[in-house]
């Protein structure tokens, strides 16, 4: 391998320490930048989907709170002509916990794909950077 920046055509060992730094420091601000829009990115892309989860729970008390008055007392009174209205309300109320929990269960699991909302990639990334960083710093010291 190389010890020469792609695009360059002069010998690191031919440069002067102050150039080197300076190539050093232009090279890590842009592999810092480049790292900070990786990150942005990850973050963004996972709080869409935790949003996305977020969103399911707010539908589910939506919805349950708009319907629950009419249905509870359509279905009361529809299975009042069969049963005692107490039995009737009893069932209705199962119904609408059943479906509340599956509600709740998909927006967990919609929450569960979004997390840790840490950039993870980006972190990996840096590791390889820091890795490959030590070993062009041992490669020069030869």
């Amino acid at each position: 391998m190389s010890s020469q920046v792609p695009g360059d055509t002069e010998d690191l060992h031919d440069r002067s320490l102050g150039e080197l730094l300076k190539q050093l420091s232009e090279q890590t601000t842009r592999l810092v930048h480049q790292e900070l829009e990786l990150a942005k990115a990850e973050i963004q892309q996972k709080g869409k989907q935790a949003g996305m989860g977020a969103g399911m729970f707010g539908g589910a008390g939506a919805l349950g709170l708009a319907a629950l008055g009419a249905l509870t007392a359509c279905f009361i009174l529809a299975l009042n002509a069969i049963m005692p209205a107490w039995l009737a309300a009893l069932i209705v109320a199962v119904v609408y916990g059943i479906i509340a929990f599956v509600l709740v269960k998909q927006g967990q699991a919609r929450i569960k794909a979004a997390a840790p909302p840490v950039p993870e990639q980006t972190i990996e990334t840096v590791k390889e950077d820091v890795e490959w960083a030590k070993t062009q710093m041992r490669s020069e010291k030869r």
